[in-house]
């Protein structure tokens, strides 16, 4: 198991600063960083530091990217029917999935299994919900439908039985 950042340890002030001053100089001048932090009373080397960086600087990017992807897709697919939500549901589901299924390794001490777990549960709920607003929608589209079909009938002369027909038959609305 790789050895934990150092600054992983720092307090969340300190560990706020550096992530903005990483940004600020444009994920450079390291020496200055580890200057400005043993000031502060930290201490780091600058391969360390280079370290963290690069890895806050790639997990910031992937954000970023995974950002302007979501606005380019909503912007392209207007999601009326909750697709959107339901994948990224699917997706969380198997990301959480796959976690689990490798942890068989991994020292359960450092997991938070109680965070897992409940994300798991409010995924299954989200799902859930996610799924009765689709029924819900789609009924209600339906009932519209059977109602506009119902107008048109008798718009063409067709009698209540023939519009019942038509209502129950074929949209299957009562």
């Amino acid at each position: 198991m790789p050895k934990r950042k150092k600054v992983l340890s720092w307090p969340k002030e300190v560990k706020q600063w550096l992530d903005s001053a990483l940004i600020g100089n444009n994920f450079s001048r390291y020496q200055e960083l580890c200057e400005e932090l043993r000031v502060r009373g930290f201490s780091i080397s600058k391969s360390a530091l280079a370290d963290y960086g690069s890895d806050f600087q790639q997990k910031l990017e992937a954000v970023k990217l995974a950002t302007e992807q979501a606005k380019a897709f909503c912007d392209a697919s207007p999601d009326e029917e909750g697709a959107l939500d339901a994948g990224l549901v699917r997706m969380l589901q198997t990301e959480l999935f796959t976690i689990l299924r490798e942890m068989k390794g991994v020292d359960r001490k450092n997991v938070n299994l109680a965070s897992i777990t409940k994300a798991v549960a409010q995924l299954v709920r989200a799902s859930m919900e996610q799924k009765k607003h689709a029924r819900q929608a789609r009924d209600q589209a339906l009932r519209e439908a059977a109602d506009a079909v119902g107008d048109a009938a008798r718009a063409q002369g067709m009698d209540e039985s023939q519009v019942e027909f038509w209502r129950t038959k074929v949209l299957g609305v009562g």
